[in-house]
């Protein structure tokens, strides 16, 4: 029987004293009103490796419970660790995955674990563990230097024209009262427009799909499945759940629920054999390492991974930008360099909110006995605001250095895709700079219901009259 333990105490004088209880923060609903950082302060001051329950919840099951890694240097321990917290046994997801669908699962490159770890379980024969290194080779040189200097320009000149276009649209309907009836984000009368909708959504979709080679008419693709696979915990996001046999809902990561994704990755692969271009997927289609299976893995990551990353971090470091005039006005005048700047946004709004890891053996992790198969996951947004690590956690400081952030993960998971990041992050504030003398928001953003992406749904800024 699994229940909370107290780590060693951070202050001698907390011996004298009752610790605080455990604070929840697995619930979902919990971040539709922000991320949780007074709960995440208790954990890291109080219960560093704290178990928590899991609950059903909006129509999910229940699940056994796992241990909430809360503090800098016990998540960086836990992400570089794959030899004793696994990707491989239990997926990356707090949710458990179906048993028959976890062999499906252990096929992305994202859930296993390099060759010189043992994963314990795995059956005779499975080539899970042993082909992280050789995926990762695989997919590292389809990112050639070429096809990098050729998606930036893309890159910037989609930056602006969004930009323009959402200030054009809101500009106009202030003049002329038109309201916002159609959704498109693009103001509503008042001089305002949603830089979600108008803006970074379509920028973070439109440029995967350029990186991948994916046609045009085919892009609204790239946003349902991740819809269907990243917000299928609100309501807004996702479609009505399918139900198994069993009445409960299909996990969105299952074979079941890939099957069209999967065809259409065949489909496109097949078509740029035919008709090559200079994008990710033609590399790969012609890499005659690569099997059908893992061409197929590979898409559904970058899809999904790949959009989502700049999806949440672009309107997350403009909401941080617009909360601190004063920083946004230093980004304007050259200050700080946009290189430092962009990791910044990323500490104060991480993408991903936590990443799940399985214990392979009995260990110990910050004075608290952690049993072989517990669930651990990690609280990157935890961990960037530990006071241990960063100064000030909670001040904006686009100078910051170092700033060893975890957004993009340590260890042999590191996100293969982090320079593309950046780059995106990087030419869509410069862009935003250039376009807004001033980032004033003109209503509080909603958030995504989700304690895995740091999601924002809407965010309302004002256009200069």
């Amino acid at each position: 029987m699994h229940g909370p333990q107290d780590a060693t105490p951070l202050h001698p004088h907390h011996h004298r004293t009752t610790p605080p209880p455990i604070p929840d923060v697995f619930d979902p609903r919990l971040y539709a009103a922000g991320v949780p950082h007074d709960r995440y302060r208790v954990l890291r001051d109080h219960h560093p490796v704290a178990w928590q329950d899991e609950p059903a919840v909006l129509g999910w099951p229940a699940g056994p419970g796992f241990w909430a890694v809360a503090r800098h240097a016990d998540v960086v321990r836990v992400l570089k660790d794959a030899a004793t917290y696994s990707s491989y046994l239990g997926a990356t997801q707090i949710r458990d995955p179906a048993p028959d669908d976890l062999p499906f699962i252990r096929r992305m490159m994202l859930n296993q674990d390099p060759a010189t770890t043992t994963a314990p379980g795995a059956r005779a024969g499975d080539r899970g563990p042993c082909d992280h290194g050789r995926l990762r080779r695989l997919v590292s040189r389809a990112f050639t230097p070429r096809l990098v200097e050729r998606f930036e320009a893309r890159v910037r000149e989609r930056a602006r024209t969004l930009i323009a276009s959402a200030l054009e649209l809101a500009q106009a309907r202030a003049k002329d009262g038109a309201g916002d009836g159609n959704g498109d984000g693009h103001g509503n009368g008042d001089g305002t427009f949603d830089v979600v909708t108008a803006v970074t959504d379509d920028y973070a979709l439109l440029n995967l799909a350029d990186l991948l080679g994916i046609p045009a008419a085919d892009r609204g693709l790239l946003l349902h499945w991740t819809q269907r696979v990243i917000g299928y915990q609100d309501p807004d996001e996702a479609p009505p759940p399918v139900l198994g046999p069993d009445g409960e809902p299909v996990n969105p990561r299952s074979p079941a629920m890939l099957r069209d994704m999967f065809a259409y990755a065949r489909t496109l692969a097949a078509h740029k054999r035919e008709h090559p271009g200079d994008d990710v997927l033609t590399t790969l289609a012609h890499d005659p390492e690569l099997t059908t299976p893992e061409l197929e893995m590979f898409f559904f990551l970058l899809t999904v991974a790949g959009n989502d990353t700049v999806r949440s971090a672009a309107p997350g470091g403009l909401l941080a930008l617009a909360e601190n005039p004063g920083e946004y006005e230093r980004l304007r005048n050259g200050t700080v360099g946009v290189g430092t700047a962009v990791d910044e946004l990323l500490r104060r709004h991480p993408p991903v909110l936590s990443f799940r890891r399985t214990a392979a053996r009995d260990t110990e992790l910050a004075g608290t006995r952690i049993a072989a198969g517990d669930k651990v996951v990690v609280f990157h947004a935890s961990a960037h605001h530990d006071e241990r690590v960063f100064t000030d956690p909670h001040r904006l400081d686009l100078s910051r250095s170092p700033n060893p952030h975890v957004a993009f993960g340590d260890g042999p998971h590191v996100c293969l895709g982090a320079h593309f990041a950046r780059l995106q992050l990087r030419v869509l504030y410069e862009e935003v700079t250039r376009a807004l003398p001033v980032l004033r928001l003109a209503a509080p953003p909603r958030r995504l219901v989700s304690h895995f992406i740091n999601g924002l749904k809407s965010m309302r800024i004002e256009a200069p009259a």
